[in-house]
């Protein structure tokens, strides 16, 4: 079964199924799929989760002993599975083919992937696993729906806006869910009740952070450590936690790696890099930093990842994201 990202939480509603494959390039949206996902199985009484990172080289048959390996006390157990390439290769095809006819009433099986092309969707392995699950297919929101969307949010946090108020945060945020998110976050914390109108919307930007992630990528890309360095910090200082911060680093070299993989195939930057004056800023990135450069640096990622979570109490993950940032500034890189 295919559904969009709007009809997963009534879909969740009426029953849990036994396979969930969320696929899509907008982190946000992905995540919230993913968080509804997992608060759905928690609420039917699936306490234990486990996390496996399908990267090169993945052992496979881990999934399915992870299937057979059951807590002694947990009854019910939600296997999560992300595959940063999207691609699982012929022995994790295989493998989840093998797990679509094992599924059973006390496991859970989320599969969260980059978008999948035509090929991809129509391959064996995504077809067994859709014939009893769901795949929910992430797309971009649109310039033209980024009004709407700003709108839906609003009305979410229990506020309302003037459309010329929301038509200005729309630009602003140039198509960043995450950053509409965090100011419909601002505007909730700084208004109340009362209708946003510009000129509220505009008192509320001018009181909000002096820094924000996308400074911090724009400039990491561009190479400007000094810059970096200091807009890092002043994140910190601001209150803006790590996993957003180590979110945006991330997304941005996997984004890279697939860009430069792109390019290398002969298609067009400006085809691949939308909003034009983030094209020499990806030139800059890729001029300096290889594809085992990137893939290094996404390895760092992963282990700043597991310090924020409390899995190296002895590193410090804004020490890891100060050297992540320089790494993407092109310093230190192996």
């Amino acid at each position: 079964m295919r559904i969009p990202p709007h009809q997963l939480q009534p879909h969740l509603g009426k029953g849990l199924a036994p396979v969930y494959i969320i696929s899509g390039d907008e982190p946000l949206q992905v995540q919230e799929c993913c968080d509804q996902v997992r608060a759905a199985a928690k609420a039917h009484g699936f306490s234990e989760r486990e996390l496996l990172h399908a990267e090169h080289n993945f052992d496979w048959g881990l999934l399915l002993a992870s299937a057979g390996n059951m807590s002694l006390f947990a009854e019910k157990k939600l296997i999560e599975v992300r595959v940063p390439s999207g691609k699982p290769g012929d022995k994790g095809s295989k493998a989840l083919r093998e797990f679509a006819k094992r599924t059973r009433q006390d496991l859970i099986l989320l599969i969260v992937l980059p978008k999948l092309d035509r090929s991809q969707q129509n391959s064996k392995w995504v077809k067994a696993l859709e014939k009893d699950g769901v795949l929910v297919q992430v797309w971009p929101v649109s310039a033209g729906e980024m009004p709407r969307w700003i709108n839906q949010r609003l009305s979410t946090a229990g506020l309302s806006a003037e459309p010329e108020a929301i038509q200005i945060l729309a630009e602003r945020v140039e198509g960043n869910l995450l950053a509409a998110s965090q100011e419909v976050e601002k505007l909730k914390l700084l208004n109340s009740d009362e209708r946003i109108t510009v000129e509220r919307l505009a008192h509320s930007i001018t009181s909000s952070a002096r820094y924000s992630v996308f400074d911090l990528i724009d400039r990491a890309l561009a190479g400007e450590a000094e810059k970096s360095i200091k807009t890092l910090e002043g994140l910190r200082t601001e209150g803006i936690e790590p996993p957003v911060v180590l979110w945006a680093l991330a997304r941005e070299i996997r984004s890279l790696l697939d860009i430069g993989d792109k390019l290398a195939q002969g298609q067009p930057l400006g085809r691949l890099v939308r909003i034009q004056k983030r094209q020499p800023l990806v030139q800059s990135a890729l001029s300096r930093l290889s594809p085992r450069q990137l893939e290094t640096l996404l390895l760092r990622a992963r282990a700043i990842d597991t310090a924020i979570k409390g899995g190296a109490a002895h590193q410090s993950p804004w020490t890891g994201l100060l050297e992540l940032t320089l790494n993407l500034c092109g310093y230190h890189c192996l």
